[in-house]
This record gives structure tokens, C-alpha cells and sequence, in this order.
């Protein structure tokens, strides 16, 4: 491991300074490669004169400290707070050093930004005349943020541990040599490493948080939720275990499915330059974040509870356990055949129909089948087709941003086979079909009338949609991110499960 300490006083000879000895020889100790930087001490203009950092030269003193930089796996600021924040001597060299392409860098389309300093970790120690509690319940601590998330974090070092000695002007001799003690000590835990238990814990938590993409499955429970309480209206569904432990087993099987994804598309999300939140997957495996055996194991794992859960939901559930087989067993295979092999259907075309079929009448089936309904019965079926048809623009238009990376891994979208443009065509069409099937669903009262006064919310957001779906037909542009358009497509979907979850509660 290799450690730089910055000392960001602008006199050496400080209390700072003096923490600063402390924490290198507790380096040293803990035999620790160590180098250390005296701000105070280094020839450079700490004023962007350019528009750009990156076109006014570096000085040979910063060119060291940005090898110094690149060479360290933690980084240690020491550093006095003053009116809130850090001195201006750090905020000159934090100004010129972490510049575009070296600590940061745009994402393609212009929006978002990627660290570039991943995998160090840093730490904050620093000193202050208010006493920190104060510091923390009254200002919140800007120049804490400022540093661990706006500056450090968001150049991709993480953890950013902080410490805080004050009120300096109150501090006796004993609590100083108190303060030196505990940085030295800080210095000494290096010999276990940079990154503490705790905190490898929560990190790892962390990457399995991002990799099952949560964001993805509030409507899977909403279109199951409305199979249940179709199939029983009176006696509700939110008390009755059967419901919940069904859910289970979807959640358990959508977590399987969408890590078996980022296993299967791991080639086009390394090479996907317009990814999101929304879009190129989680990116736990690019970014080193989980091991390609750890999804496995996921993977292994999810499986295997979801299959104990239904089992168990066969032996409490009140229908047939041949029915819960054959729903739950044929949303398996669709689910994790969108790219597990042999199927594959989103590297055949077929994987927008698959996610709209899996996320409307699959999901919406076994939850009316695992509370008693049959699955031939025509409810469930009227119920579904709205939801499916207000899908597909949403899954269509996410093969937009990945168009480029999926041609080249091979994936045969929509959006590859009829380029940007006829992805957006064929997302016009089905906001459209989906807002008029509404509409007849809402005057005929079809569903038992679990569409009734849609009309009110999707004729305008569908109106809105389309006119910002032609829009973007009569502009051309390359592939590129879409967040807008896929916010307000995947917002279109809701009302197609909030207004017959509402109705039939």
C-alpha cells in the first residue's frame, strides 16, 4: 500500500503539521510506503486563468504531486478548517490539480460524469476552533462534504474517513498531545490495511444493492399485486401470506435474472459509452465491483431460494400445485431466457416482446393464479393487454443508448435491427396503441372496469410522449443517452398499474 500525506496549512509549523509528523510516524510504523506533500512549500499559481485547467500548463511541482497522486493508493489531507471549508492553499492546488482526463472525466452525450481515481481511498484530518458537535448539528459540516463527496467522492475515491479535533483555542497541552496520539494511531491501523471491515461490509453491500438495479422492480409488484387482488376482490391480499411469499419467489427470480444479464451482456456493457441509471446495465462487473464467481453465486443462490419458496407456496397456496408450476415454471424460462442460453431472445429480436410479456400478463398471472384464480380465466388476460402495449416503448427506447455496444456484442434489438429510428417508430406506435386500447378498455369497461377514468392521465402523457417521440424523429442525432424520453416513457407505464391496482383495492 502506498500512502500521501498532504499537509494543507499554509505554515508548516502548525498544530496541523505537527498531526501531520504524528500520522507518518505511525506510517512508518505500521511499514506503511509512505510520501508526504507540504503545500506550503510547492512553487505553483493556485488561480485558473484558462477556461479549462487542462490549457494552463502544470508547474513541475504539480506534475510531482499529480505522479504522487497517481502512485498513491490513500490519500491523507491535513488541513485546518477555516470559515466552514479548507484554506484557500488547498483550494488552489485541489483547483489546478484535479482537472479533466486525469481526476475526472464527461460521459459520452455530455451527461454524467465518471471519477477517474477509483480504487484509493483518503483520508480527512482536520482541525477547527468550533467544537465539532456544534460543527456537525449546526453547519452540517460543508467542508467535510466538500471534500468527501464533491471533491474526492466525485472523482471515484471512496471511503473518505474524517476527523476532527477541536475547539483548537480551548485545547490544553494534555488534550493536543491527546489529539497526536490518536493520529498517530491512525497512522499504525495501516498495518491492517486502508479499508476497515466495517467498511468492506458496506461496500460490498453496496455493489449487490447497485447489481440486483431495485429501481426496476416497484412495477413488477404493482402488475402482480393486481393479479391477486383480481383474483380476490373481497378477502384482500396484503394480509395473506400466500401473496407475499409468492412475491418472493418473483423477486428471488428477478434478481436471478437480471444478474444472469450483467454475466451475458457483460461485453456490451464494457463497451457501452451511454450508460445510465436506466440503461447498460449495473456495471458491477466493469467497474470491478463483484467478481464474475460472486454473480455466479447470486445467481446459484436466488435460484435455489426461489425454488424452496415454491415449493412452499405448492403446499399453502389454495390453488393446484400443477397451476403454480406452470405459470411460475413458464415465467422462469421467459424471464431468464431474455439472455440466458439456449434462448436468448434479446440477441434474437425478441427481447422487448419478452420483457413486455414477463412484466405484464407473467407476473400479473401468478399473482391471480397463486391466490386461486385459474389461469384460463379471461380476467387477468383483459387486465394485462393495456400494460403490455404501454411496455414496449419504454423497453424499446432503453435499446437507444446501447445500440452501438449490443450491434458489436452481437445483441439483435430492436434498436440494432431498425436503427435509432425505427426504435423511436416503434415506440410512437405502441404509446399510441397503448393510450387507445385505454381509452376502449375505460368506455367498454372491460377488466370489470379497472381502467375506469385512465383517460384522464394517459391521453395527455401519452400526448406529451408522442410529441417529444416525433420530435426527436425530425432531429437526427446518433446513438446517444435518452434520460428524458426514458423517464417520461417509463412514467407512462404507471398509469397502467396505479389506476387498476386503485380500482380493484
Amino acid at each position: 500500500m502506498n500512502v500521501l500525506v498532504i499537509l494543507g496549512h499554509p505554515r508548516a509549523d502548525s498544530l496541523c503539521g505537527a498531526l501531520a509528523d504524528a500520522f507518518c510516524d505511525g506510517v512508518r510504523a505500521a511499514g506503511v510506503a509512505l510520501r508526504r506533500l507540504n503545500l506550503s512549500e510547492l512553487d505553483f499559481d493556485p488561480h485558473v486563468h484558462m477556461i479549462s485547467p487542462n490549457d494552463q500548463a502544470l508547474e513541475a511541482d504539480l506534475e510531482q504531486a499529480r505522479e504522487l497522486i497517481r502512485w498513491a493508493d490513500h490519500l491523507v489531507f491535513v488541513y485546518p478548517t477555516w470559515w466552514g471549508t479548507t484554506p484557500a492553499l488547498l483550494k488552489g492546488f485541489l483547483d489546478r490539480m484535479m482537472s479533466p482526463g486525469f481526476a475526472f472525466r464527461t460521459c459520452e452525450g455530455g451527461i454524467g460524469y465518471e471519477g477517474l481515481l477509483k480504487g484509493r481511498s483518503a483520508q480527512l484530518i482536520t482541525t477547527m476552533d468550533t467544537p465539532p458537535l456544534i460543527h456537525r448539528l449546526l453547519y452540517r459540516e460543508p467542508g467535510r462534504n466538500a471534500m468527501g463527496r464533491a471533491t474526492l467522492g466525485f472523482c471515484g475515491i471512496r471511503p473518505v474517513r474524517a476527523v476532527a479535533f477541536g475547539s483548537v483555542k480551548d485545547a490544553s497541552g494534555v488534550q493536543r498531545e491527546a489529539w497526536l496520539a490518536r493520529a498517530n494511531r491512525l497512522g499504525r491501523q495501516l498495518a491492517r490495511g486502508r479499508i476497515t471491515p466495517g467498511e468492506k461490509v458496506r461496500h460490498k453491500v453496496g455493489a449487490w444493492l447497485k447489481a440486483v438495479r431495485l429501481q426496476f422492480y416497484p412495477m413488477t409488484w404493482v402488475a402482480y399485486a393486481i393479479g391477486g387482488l383480481a383474483a380476490s376482490p373481497e378477502q384482500g391480499v396484503f394480509g395473506n401470506a400466500v401473496f407475499w411469499l409468492g412475491y418472493l419467489c418473483l423477486f428471488l427470480l428477478e434478481v436471478a435474472t437480471v444478474l444472469t444479464n450483467e454475466l451475458v451482456d457483460l461485453e456490451s456493457d464494457r463497451n457501452n459509452r451511454f450508460y445510465s441509471a436506466l440503461t447498460g446495465g449495473s456495471r458491477v462487473l466493469v467497474e470491478g465491483l463483484l467478481s464474475r464467481r460472486e454473480v455466479r453465486t447470486g445467481i446459484s443462490v436466488t435460484l435455489l431460494g426461489g425454488l424452496f419458496g415454491s415449493v412452499w407456496l405448492m403446499a399453502i397456496a389454495p390453488a393446484a400445485p400443477a397451476a403454480i408450476l406452470l405459470v411460475l415454471g413458464g415465467l422462469a424460462i421467459l424471464a431468464l431466457g431474455y439472455t440466458a442460453p439456449p434462448l436468448k431472445f434479446c440477441y434474437r429480436g425478441l427481447g422487448e416482446l419478452d420483457v413486455a410479456i414477463t412484466h405484464s400478463i407473467g407476473v400479473l398471472l401468478c399473482g391471480y393464479v397463486f391466490l386461486g384464480g385459474a389461469w384460463h380465466d379471461s380476467l387477468p388476460w383483459w387486465l394485462s393487454v393495456p400494460l403490455l402495449l404501454a411496455i414496449l416503448p419504454a423497453i424499446t427506447l432503453s435499446g437507444i443508448p446501447d445500440l452501438e455496444a449490443d450491434a458489436a456484442a452481437g445483441k439483435r434489438t430492436l434498436a440494432v435491427r431498425l436503427g435509432r429510428g425505427g426504435a423511436l417508430w416503434v415506440a410512437l406506435v405502441f404509446t399510441v396503441l397503448a393510450a387507445v386500447c385505454a381509452v376502449i378498455w375505460q368506455a367498454m369497461e372491460l377488466a370489470e372496469g379497472a381502467y375506469g377514468g385512465i383517460a384522464l392521465a394517459v391521453v395527455p402523457h401519452g400526448s406529451l410522449l408522442a410529441w417529444w417521440l416525433i420530435r426527436q424523429l425530425r432531429t437526427p442525432k446518433p446513438p446517444g443517452r435518452i434520460d428524458g424520453l426514458m423517464a417520461a416513457s417509463l412514467s407512462y407505464v404507471l398509469w397502467f398499474g396505479l389506476f387498476p391496482l386503485f380500482h380493484l383495492f
